[in-house]
C-alpha cells in the first residue's frame, strides 16, 4: 500500500499558510534588509572607510558605461579596460540608474537592494515547506549571515548581481522547476568568470535529478563560458594579453598531476581554511550539507581553498555572499524533507533545528560588520572627517587626482582619479615591495597620513607602507614640482606648479591669460646689446594661429594644449630621474 506523504500539521505556525499577509513577508523582510544594508554601507562611505579598490574601480567602470564608452579604468592601469581583470559585463545594467545618479552612494544602495532581495526566493519558499515562523528564522539567519553582511558593508561588487540570480535559481531547483532554474542561473557566466562552474554545478544537478539533456547541456555551457572567459575574453582586453588572476592558482608541486594529489590537503591548510569551511555552513547549523543543494558551493569553495591569495581563505569581503543563498537554500531542502514526514519526532526535530539556526545568527552577530550599527564610533564624525571633506572640496570638478585609497570614492563621480602612491605598476598587480614608484603626474594630489577605522577589517595603509607613501609625498614636492595648498589633521593637498618643463608662479601671482575681449598690449622693441649676434643664433618660438593670443604670438606656458597636462600622458622618464 502506498503511503501518502502530507505535511503534517505540527502547530498552526508550522502550518503553510496563504494569504496577502503571507505573499508580502519575504517582500517585507526584503525591504527591512535593504534599509539596514544600505546604512551601514552609506555610513561606512560617509566615514571614508570604503576605498578605491574596489568601489572607485567600480564607479570608473559603470561611470564609463553610463556615458556609452568601455569600461577604461584609470585606477586599475593607464588605459586599463577592466574586462580584462575579472569578466562581469553585467554591471552595465547599473549604468542608467548611474547616469541618472552619478555617484558612488548609486552603486552601495542598488548592492544593499540586490543582496536583500535574494530573501525573497528562500522565505517564499519556506513560508511554502516549512510555515510562516520558519520563514521568518530563514529570512532573518539569511539576512544578517556573516557572508551577506561582509559584502554588504565592503564596497560594491559584481557579485551582489549573482546573489539573487543563485537564490531564484536554488528555489526553483527545490521545487524540481528545472527550466526555470537553468534561466535564472544562465547570467552567471556574464557576472564572473569562475561563475560559470556555478552554473556547471546547477547543471549537474538537474542531469542528476531532473531532465538529463537539460542538464548536460546546461553543465557544459558553465564549463565551455568559463574556460572561453580566462582563455580567450580575458587575455583580448587585458593589456598584459593573460589572465590577470591566473597567478593565484599556480601549479605548487611541480606538476599537474603532484598538485591533483595534494589539493585535498592543500584545501585545509592552513587551518583559516578548515575554519572557513566550518564557518560557511555555520548559520544553517550544518544541516544544509544534509541536502544534495549543498553541492553547488564546491566550485566556489575548490578555487578560494585552492588559491595562493591569503584573502580569498578567510571570512572578510564580499567572496562568500554567493555561498550563503546556497547553505540556506539547503537548510530549507534539509527541513522540507523532515517536514514531509508523519512523524512527530520529525516536527520535534524541524523546531529543534529553527531554534538552534536562530542561536547560532545571534551568537555570530557580533563578530561581523552589521555589529557596527550598535557601535557609537558609527555615528560619530570625527574632525578628521570634517578636514578631508573640506579639503576635498576644495579640488574643482574634472580635475586629474592622485588620492589615497579611502579618498578615491570621495571624488570618483566628480574628476579623474588615481591612486597615490601609483599602485599598480605597469598593470602588475599584487606587487607591493617596489622601491622605485613612477612620478605622479595628476593635477592634483591629496593624501592621509592617518588609516582611518575600517572594523571589523584591520587597520593600516595600503598599498604600501605609511613611511614609503610619506616619503613619496615629500618627492612630489621636493623633486616633482607640486606646491602645498592646504594641510590639516594628517591631510595634505598639492598642486603641480611645473609645466612644460617650466615652474609656474606662486597661484597667488599668476597673472591671468588674456582673452578675445582683451589683446595683451603691444611689445615694445628695445634697442639690442653691442655684443647680440642679432637674428643669427636665435632659436625661433613656436607659433600659433593668427588671432590667437595676438597676431602670431608665443604660446603661453600656463596655456599648453589639453593633452600635455593629461596624468595619463607618457612620460620621457618614468622615474622622474
Amino acid at each position: 500500500m502506498r503511503t501518502q506523504t502530507k505535511p503534517l500539521p505540527a502547530s498552526a505556525g508550522a502550518r503553510p499558510a496563504e494569504g496577502p499577509a503571507v505573499a508580502l513577508l519575504p517582500w517585507g523582510w526584503a525591504a527591512v534588509l535593504s534599509l539596514l544594508y544600505a546604512t551601514v554601507a552609506v555610513r561606512r562611505h560617509q566615514l571614508l572607510r570604503t576605498t578605491g579598490y574596489d568601489l572607485g574601480i567600480f564607479e570608473q567602470a559603470v561611470r564609463a558605461y553610463a556615458q556609452l564608452q568601455a569600461p577604461v579604468v584609470p585606477l586599475r592601469g593607464d588605459g586599463f579596460n577592466l574586462l580584462g581583470d575579472h569578466f562581469h559585463p553585467l554591471i552595465a545594467v547599473l549604468a542608467p540608474l548611474y547616469g541618472l545618479w552619478p555617484s558612488p552612494l548609486c552603486l552601495l544602495l542598488a548592492q544593499s537592494v540586490l543582496l536583500a532581495a535574494a530573501v525573497v526566493p528562500l522565505a517564499r519558499w519556506a513560508v511554502r515547506t516549512l510555515g510562516r515562523r520558519a520563514a521568518h528564522v530563514v529570512a532573518f539567519g539569511y539576512g544578517a549571515s556573516w557572508g551577506i553582511a561582509s559584502a554588504a558593508a565592503f564596497d560594491f561588487h559584481e557579485v551582489a548581481l549573482a546573489v539573487p540570480l543563485l537564490a531564484f535559481a536554488l528555489e526553483a531547483l527545490g521545487r524540481r522547476r528545472w527550466g526555470r532554474a537553468v534561466v535564472w542561473a544562465a547570467p552567471l557566466l556574464l557576472i564572473k568568470e569562475d561563475l560559470g562552474l556555478t552554473l556547471a554545478a546547477v547543471g549537474a544537478y538537474v542531469a542528476w535529478k531532473g531532465p538529463r539533456r537539460l542538464g548536460i547541456a546546461t553543465a557544459a555551457a558553465g564549463l565551455v563560458g568559463s574556460a572561453i572567459e580566462i582563455k580567450l575574453l580575458l587575455p583580448a582586453f587585458n593589456p598584459g594579453g593573460g589572465y590577470a588572476h591566473g597567478g593565484n592558482l599556480t601549479d605548487g608541486h611541480g606538476s599537474l598531476l603532484a598538485t591533483m594529489a595534494f589539493a585535498p590537503l592543500d584545501a585545509l591548510r592552513p587551518d583559516v581554511k578548515a575554519m572557513t569551511l566550518v564557518l560557511v555552513f555555520a548559520p544553517s547549523a550544518l544541516l544544509a550539507l544534509r541536502s544534495p543543494l549543498s553541492l553547488i558551493a564546491v566550485p566556489t569553495l575548490a578555487w578560494r581553498m585552492l588559491s595562493e591569495n591569503a584573502f580569498h581563505w578567510g571570512t572578510a569581503f564580499h567572496y562568500s555572499a554567493v555561498l550563503m543563498p546556497v547553505v540556506f537554500a539547503g537548510l530549507v531542502d534539509a527541513l522540507g524533507r523532515y517536514r514531509q514526514a508523519r512523524d512527530p519526532l520529525a516536527a520535534r526535530h524541524v523546531r529543534a533545528s529553527l531554534v538552534t539556526v536562530l542561536a547560532v545568527t545571534v551568537v555570530m552577530l557580533p563578530s561581523f560588520p552589521l555589529a557596527q550599527l550598535a557601535q557609537r564610533a558609527t555615528w560619530r564624525t570625527t574632525s578628521h572627517v570634517e578636514a578631508a571633506r573640506a579639503l576635498l572640496q576644495r579640488i574643482p570638478d574634472g580635475a586629474t587626482v592622485a588620492a589615497s585609497n579611502r579618498l578615491v570614492p570621495q571624488l570618483t563621480s566628480r574628476c579623474d582619479v588615481v591612486l597615490f602612491p601609483t599602485w599598480p605598476v605597469e598593470g602588475h598587480l599584487y606587487e607591493y615591495d617596489r622601491k622605485r614608484l613612477p612620478r605622479p603626474t595628476a593635477e592634483w594630489i591629496i593624501h592621509d597620513a592617518e588609516a582611518p577605522e575600517a572594523w571589523p577589517y584591520k587597520t593600516g595603509h595600503w598599498p604600501y607602507p605609511p613611511e614609503q607613501q610619506q616619503a613619496e609625498l615629500d618627492a612630489a614636492q621636493r623633486a616633482y614640482g607640486y606646491e602645498r595648498v592646504a594641510a590639516r589633521d594628517g591631510i595634505t593637498l598639492l598642486r603641480r606648479a611645473v609645466r612644460l618643463g617650466r615652474q609656474d608662479p606662486p597661484l597667488a601671482h599668476r597673472r591671468p591669460p588674456p582673452t578675445a575681449a582683451r589683446r595683451p598690449p603691444r611689445r615694445v622693441r628695445r634697442p639690442r646689446a653691442p655684443f647680440s649676434l642679432g637674428r643669427v643664433n636665435r632659436v625661433p618660438h613656436p607659433r600659433v594661429p593668427r588671432g590667437e593670443y595676438g597676431r602670431g604670438r608665443a604660446r603661453r606656458p600656463d596655456t599648453a594644449p589639453a593633452q600635455a597636462l593629461s596624468p595619463f600622458a607618457p612620460q620621457s622618464n618614468d622615474f622622474g630621474e
